[in-house]
Protein backbone atom coordinates (compact mmCIF):
# COMPACT_ATOMS: atom_id res chain seq x y z
CA UNK A 1 0.00 0.00 0.00
CA UNK A 2 2.99 2.50 0.55
CA UNK A 3 4.10 2.60 -3.10
CA UNK A 4 0.34 3.20 -4.38
CA UNK A 5 -0.15 6.09 -1.46
CA UNK A 6 3.48 7.86 -2.09
CA UNK A 7 2.37 8.24 -5.93
CA UNK A 8 -1.16 9.15 -5.68
CA UNK A 9 -0.21 11.80 -3.51
CA UNK A 10 2.79 12.45 -5.36
CA UNK A 11 0.51 12.90 -8.41
CA UNK A 12 -1.80 15.69 -6.77
CA UNK A 13 1.40 18.33 -6.88
CA UNK A 14 3.24 19.99 -10.14
CA UNK A 15 6.01 18.29 -12.01
CA UNK A 16 8.62 19.99 -10.95
CA UNK A 17 7.59 19.12 -7.25
CA UNK A 18 7.12 15.74 -7.90
CA UNK A 19 10.38 14.38 -7.00
CA UNK A 20 10.84 16.37 -3.55
CA UNK A 21 7.57 14.98 -2.67
CA UNK A 22 8.12 11.56 -3.49
CA UNK A 23 11.30 11.47 -1.45
CA UNK A 24 9.54 13.64 1.48
CA UNK A 25 6.73 10.81 1.47
CA UNK A 26 9.00 7.35 1.30
CA UNK A 27 10.36 8.59 4.42
CA UNK A 28 7.18 8.06 5.85
CA UNK A 29 4.71 5.26 7.45
CA UNK A 30 1.60 3.84 5.59
CA UNK A 31 0.18 4.59 9.05
CA UNK A 32 1.22 8.45 8.27
CA UNK A 33 0.76 8.32 4.37
CA UNK A 34 -2.53 7.41 4.80
CA UNK A 35 -3.41 9.80 7.45
CA UNK A 36 -2.32 12.38 4.46
CA UNK A 37 -4.46 10.54 2.24
CA UNK A 38 -7.47 10.82 4.17
CA UNK A 39 -6.83 14.61 4.76
CA UNK A 40 -6.16 15.09 0.64
CA UNK A 41 -9.40 13.17 0.13
CA UNK A 42 -11.68 14.99 2.26
CA UNK A 43 -10.77 18.53 0.98
CA UNK A 44 -11.47 16.68 -2.07
CA UNK A 45 -15.11 15.86 -1.05
CA UNK A 46 -15.86 18.77 0.76
CA UNK A 47 -15.92 21.90 -1.62
CA UNK A 48 -15.97 23.95 1.62
CA UNK A 49 -12.69 23.05 2.69
CA UNK A 50 -10.89 24.90 1.09
CA UNK A 51 -7.49 26.31 0.69
CA UNK A 52 -5.70 28.41 3.60
CA UNK A 53 -3.15 30.86 3.12
CA UNK A 54 -1.41 31.04 6.22
CA UNK A 55 0.59 28.17 7.97
CA UNK A 56 -1.73 28.99 11.20
CA UNK A 57 -4.81 28.62 9.54
CA UNK A 58 -3.85 25.13 7.57
CA UNK A 59 -2.98 23.53 11.05
CA UNK A 60 -6.32 25.17 12.55
CA UNK A 61 -8.09 23.18 9.62
CA UNK A 62 -5.72 19.91 10.35
CA UNK A 63 -6.32 19.70 14.14
CA UNK A 64 -10.49 20.18 12.83
CA UNK A 65 -9.80 17.48 10.62
CA UNK A 66 -8.20 15.10 13.31
CA UNK A 67 -11.17 15.85 15.81
CA UNK A 68 -13.25 14.54 13.09
CA UNK A 69 -12.06 11.53 12.45
CA UNK A 70 -13.65 7.97 13.74
CA UNK A 71 -10.52 6.27 13.97
CA UNK A 72 -9.99 4.16 17.77
CA UNK A 73 -8.05 6.53 20.00
CA UNK A 74 -4.22 6.94 19.61
CA UNK A 75 -2.04 8.67 21.98
CA UNK A 76 -1.80 12.23 21.56
CA UNK A 77 1.85 12.26 20.63
CA UNK A 78 0.66 10.00 17.37
CA UNK A 79 -2.07 12.51 16.29
CA UNK A 80 0.69 15.28 16.94
CA UNK A 81 3.01 13.64 15.06
CA UNK A 82 0.62 13.01 12.02
CA UNK A 83 -0.82 16.74 12.27
CA UNK A 84 2.85 18.04 11.44
CA UNK A 85 3.49 15.66 9.11
CA UNK A 86 0.89 16.56 6.78
CA UNK A 87 1.52 20.45 7.48
CA UNK A 88 4.95 19.85 6.68
CA UNK A 89 3.80 17.83 3.52
CA UNK A 90 1.23 21.03 2.63
CA UNK A 91 3.64 23.77 3.48
CA UNK A 92 5.99 22.01 0.95
CA UNK A 93 3.91 21.85 -1.86
CA UNK A 94 2.43 24.90 -1.47
CA UNK A 95 -1.01 24.64 0.01
CA UNK A 96 -2.50 27.51 -3.23
CA UNK A 97 -0.64 24.86 -5.74
CA UNK A 98 -2.68 21.61 -4.31
CA UNK A 99 -5.79 23.81 -3.92
CA UNK A 100 -5.69 24.55 -8.00
CA UNK A 101 -5.39 21.48 -9.15
CA UNK A 102 -7.21 19.25 -6.56
CA UNK A 103 -9.90 21.33 -4.79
Amino acid sequence: MRPTLVTALSACVDKPQQSKTRHFLSGLSSDELQFIAEYVGSCILDSTHMCCCSREQMAGRIAAFQRGRQDPPTCLADQEHKMILLLEFLCRIGMQQLSSTVF
